[in-house]
């Protein structure tokens, strides 16, 4: 991965953005695409757009949407107790078992204060407590604070928590970092964005960084209206399969560092579905194709069905451990998710035949 994007990546990850609160990563985003892109702007929803446009910027161009969510899962403040306690709520999906004991940071209007989540030690845990799963109400989060007082001078309620947040490369390619849902298929849009520079093309690409993916596909909703594009791919993660315990019966046979997952199913556009594949062989691009038979639970989702539908394909990430501080992908995937958009932006003329 080329160095600069490299570092683009790592900030992506560094940056916290729960849905809902988005705006730090969306300025990360464009201070970024604004040294690349024709066109950058936000709208009213947060989403940030990067445009690349075809010369002369025609008005009947065929326009293509790319799209990364960039919020991630976190939780929120919503009650201080009396000795300073702090308790929450999920944004997003959580495996409470996967966030016991961990160190989280609360993002508050002066900066972050950094916590843990726990509740009582095992030992004082009653027999039928150990086997239970805790619900959030039986679970806190310690910031040190002395009393009800202390912490109210820190936190509000509704700041947003985080996981501590942090990339770690592991061998092999590969790397761990809360959110890689799905900030890596925002990396993936912007960096195909970037490649195009410089390209002749025959279509006006935007590449969004949508938000509030989450809590339902909110920005991708907004975004795909607003852009009415004839094509639109999303990029997001999808469970890699090479790892214990996994069914491949059902998820698939899917391994981190063998390419980008093309999907196939009811909310692809098989049209869409062919080209892709056509444009991995033409060039080389590693590809894995996983059969989906339902409405996926990605952005496009809900671009598929925006305004008069939308000719749409998923493209996914292969990720270990989601939902989880220390999901993990394969760098290599990234990249050649990237090359697969750029070479697909570059074949897309005004001919290109979507119609299945």
């Amino acid at each position: 991965m080329e160095h600069t994007a490299h570092e683009f990546l790592r900030q992506l990850l560094e940056t916290p953005s729960p849905s809902g609160y988005e705006q730090p990563i969306q300025q990360v985003v464009r201070d970024w695409a604004t040294g690349f892109a024709d066109e950058v702007t936000t709208d009213r929803h947060g989403n940030v757009f990067a445009a690349r446009f075809p010369e002369g910027r025609p008005a009947d161009a065929v326009r293509v949407l790319l799209a990364g969510h960039c919020d991630q899962i976190g939780l929120m403040v919503q009650h201080v107790d009396g000795e300073g306690y702090l308790y929450v709520q999920p944004i997003g999906g959580w495996d409470m078992q996967i966030l016991l004991g961990q160190y989280l940071t609360v993002w508050t209007k002066t900066g972050p204060v950094t916590g843990v989540v726990a509740r009582r030690a095992i030992h004082l845990l009653q027999p039928e407590e150990r086997t239970k799963v805790p619900q959030f109400h039986d679970v806190w989060v310690d910031i040190g604070a002395k009393d009800k007082a202390e912490a109210e001078g820190l936190v509000r309620c509704g700041d947003p928590v985080t996981f501590a947040l942090g990339y770690r490369p592991l061998r092999n390619g590969l790397a761990a970092s809360p959110a890689m849902d799905d900030k890596v298929g925002l990396w993936v849009c912007m960096e195909a964005v970037r490649l195009l520079k410089g390209r002749p093309i025959r279509a006006a690409v935007y590449g969004v960084s949508t938000v509030a993916e989450e809590i339902g596909l909110r920005g991708a909703t907004t975004a795909t209206y607003a852009v009415n594009p004839t094509v639109g791919l999303a990029v997001d993660v999808c469970h890699a399969t090479d790892t214990p315990g996994n069914d491949k019966k059902t998820q698939g046979d899917i391994r981190c560092g063998a390419g980008p997952v093309l999907f196939r199913g009811p909310n692809i556009n098989p049209r869409v579905f062919d080209l892709l594949e056509e444009t991995a062989t033409a060039h080389g691009i590693p590809v894995q194709v996983r059969g989906t038979p339902r409405a996926t639970g990605t952005d496009a989702n809900a671009i598929q069905i925006s305004r008069e539908g939308v000719a749409c394909g998923l493209i996914g990430i292969p990720n270990r451990y989601m939902h989880s501080p220390v999901e993990v992908v394969h760098l290599d995937d990234l990249t050649n998710a990237a090359k697969l958009l750029v070479e697909f932006c570059a074949a897309v003329t005004p001919e290109t035949n979507w119609i299945p």
